[in-house]
């Protein structure tokens, strides 16, 4: 069993980078909360299972990941179409006035399939063999999945002319910022 203070310092290393998934995947600020206060708490009640702590990284951004697909697999199954319909305009008006860097906002118009190894590699500095065991897919997907999202994020980036404002989390809560994207930066690679 862990000290209350190895829990802390586990909270204090992976909060932030483990709530920038989680927006990167679910698009909201509430959702991502939610999806990060329940990755530490699964943590609290199973992290003293985990035998090799120095894969506590890859087993809370697994957890969490998890815990995203369960939750949007449960929204299908019992999803209400009129609601739907105006859920999705109000997330259209949502992303034209939340706040982020230009690559998160264009991440965040990127398939879902493509987004999490896209966001874990460029967000969280994962090898692709980090991002195959985290996701639970095979390395040749993950390169696939790389390429075929580093491909629309280059078409987002070149071709988006519209503002775009995503919360962004800083130490002090969350900034807004309005961001253009005008003009397209270098074309992302994979290093």
């Amino acid at each position: 069993m862990h000290s209350p203070d190895y829990f802390q310092e586990i909270v204090d290393s992976y909060y932030l980078p483990l709530f920038r998934f989680a927006l990167s995947l679910s698009k909201s600020e509430s959702d991502a909360s939610d999806l990060t206060q329940q990755t530490f708490l699964v943590w609290a009640n199973k992290g003293h299972q985990l035998r090799d702590v120095e894969k506590a990284k890859t087993w809370l951004f697994t957890t969490l990941y998890r815990s995203f697909l369960m939750g949007r697999r449960r929204q299908n199954r019992f999803a209400n179409e009129e609601f739907e319909e105006a859920s999705e305009l109000l997330e259209a008006e949502t992303v034209q006035s939340a706040d982020s860097p230009t690559a998160l906002a264009a991440l965040a118009q990127i398939d879902e399939i493509f987004r999490a190894p896209v966001a874990l590699f460029y967000l969280e500095d994962f090898s692709y063999a980090q991002i195959a065991e985290t996701l639970g897919v095979p390395l040749g997907t993950v390169k696939s999945r790389m390429a075929r999202g580093i491909a629309q994020l280059r078409d987002i980036l070149l071709n988006e002319t519209s503002s775009v404002v995503i919360p962004f989390p800083s130490n002090s809560g969350f900034s807004k910022r309005d961001l253009s994207i005008s003009e397209a930066r270098a074309p992302l690679s994979v290093v």
